[in-house]
């Protein structure tokens, strides 16, 4: 089986496995103040501290949470709920082509909190027209709430302008989220660079990263925010306040320890790995210009504007889905750009924010590379891709009507 699609979760790297292993025989709740309860303590303090060193930030601004959705909720739930507190301020600046995590987040704000979303346009390689986010921090900064944006984007894999957005954030008084989840891994990091590079005032700028373990070889469950210390937030828990009373709960300590363990590996060789996957990439999409001459690779054209381990296409004529099912069946694990509600397919909201066709947009097919990535994965989906394609163009698109719609 070769498995491509490490953007929806990549296998746990042994020294995550060997951490969570050991922690789990840890006895101890790290609240508490006995001898048990003060070993758990240290460990999960020394995970935090490990975790804040891959990301630029202080240990202390480091909030474990229960996923990265938990956190991007957080980040955007909260900031906005402190923001309503001496003012209304409405407006939340979200670019189109957002990971659903933020958009089903701003939707709830919207219908049951008044929030006000502001959509904010994409240009044609998926990355965020920074003039659109002048312009509206401009027109009525003080009714913004806070802006949100993706570090790079989970689907086309092009990298967004995070420095210039703070920049802009941080002159207006406004906060920034950014959600760091797929880059988290492949591109350097660094908080508290782009908040010094930002002259960032308190509160304002970027004051929040979300990120998430499973996604560079940690275990599912555990995900953190990393909150600057200006930040003002309301928690979404309460009971405990564990965590600077922004997150209630009993911490995991293995959890953090094995997520601890993969970051710092990870950032380990992160140079070298990034090198390594881009060129497994790079021979992927030289593969499917080959192969599928009619296949347009989505996202930024440019190797250095967007993700080592992503490689997106719109395959003409076919469901993306069918692609996928057809690449499954020969033991050839992508995914799709596209969500499937009731098994209706529906096109890529990314590729639409683009400016892409609809026909382009259910075309969609996401291939993304890991730490176990080989070049006979990539062979073998190349191998595999002619005859799934011309099966799947001889299905061609399906009726977007069903038996429902009557």
């Amino acid at each position: 089986m070769a498995y491509l699609d490490h953007a929806a979760t990549t296998p746990m790297l042994p020294e995550a496995i060997d951490a969570l292993t050991a922690a789990l025989a840890v006895t101890g709740n790290p609240s508490s103040i006995h001898s048990a309860g003060q070993r758990a303590k240290r460990l999960l303090e020394e995970s935090r501290e490990q975790v804040a060193a891959t990301l630029g930030a202080d240990p202390i601004e480091v909030v474990f949470t229960g996923s990265g959705t938990e956190a991007v909720n957080l980040a955007i739930k909260g900031l906005y709920w402190r923001r309503q507190a001496d003012a209304s301020r409405p407006r939340v600046l979200v670019p189109l082509g957002e990971h659903h995590a933020t958009i089903d987040t701003v939707e709830w704000l919207a219908t049951h909190e008044g929030a006000s979303p502001v959509d904010l346009p994409l240009d044609g390689v998926g990355r965020l027209r920074l003039g659109a986010l002048a312009e509206e921090l401009g027109r009525d900064e003080a009714s913004v709430a806070l802006a949100t944006m993706l570090w790079a984007s989970n689907e086309v894999g092009t990298l967004q302008p995070v420095a210039e957005a703070a920049a802009l954030a941080a002159r207006g008084g406004v906060p920034l989220h950014a959600d760091a989840i797929a880059a988290f891994g492949q591109v350097p990091i660094d908080v508290r660079a782009i908040r010094r590079a930002t002259d960032a005032p308190g509160g304002a700028g970027l004051v929040a990263v979300s990120v998430s373990a499973h996604k560079i070889g940690g275990p599912a469950g555990i995900g953190a925010l990393v909150l600057d210390r200006s930040a003002q937030i309301e928690p979404l828990l309460h009971g405990g306040g564990q965590q600077r009373r922004i997150r209630s709960g009993t911490q995991d300590v293995a959890a953090a320890a094995a997520f601890a363990a993969a970051a710092t590996a990870v950032a380990a060789r992160l140079d070298r790995d990034a090198a390594r996957m881009a060129a497994l990439r790079d021979r992927l999409v030289a593969g499917v210009a080959r192969l599928v001459p009619d296949a347009r690779l989505s996202g930024d054209p440019d190797p250095a504007g967007r993700l080592p381990a992503n490689a997106h296409f719109s395959f003409p004529g076919c469901e993306g889905d069918s692609l996928l099912f057809l690449l499954d069946a020969a033991g050839v694990n992508v995914s799709t750009g596209s969500a499937c509600q009731a098994g209706v397919p529906e096109p890529s909201h990314v590729l639409l924010a683009m400016g892409r066709s609809e026909p382009d947009a259910r075309g969609a097919l996401r291939i993304t590379l890991g730490h176990a990535s080989t070049e006979a994965d990539v062979d073998a989906f190349l191998a595999a891709l002619p005859d799934a394609y011309e099966r799947a163009s001889r299905a061609g698109l399906a009726a977007r009507a069903t038996s429902f719609d009557r």
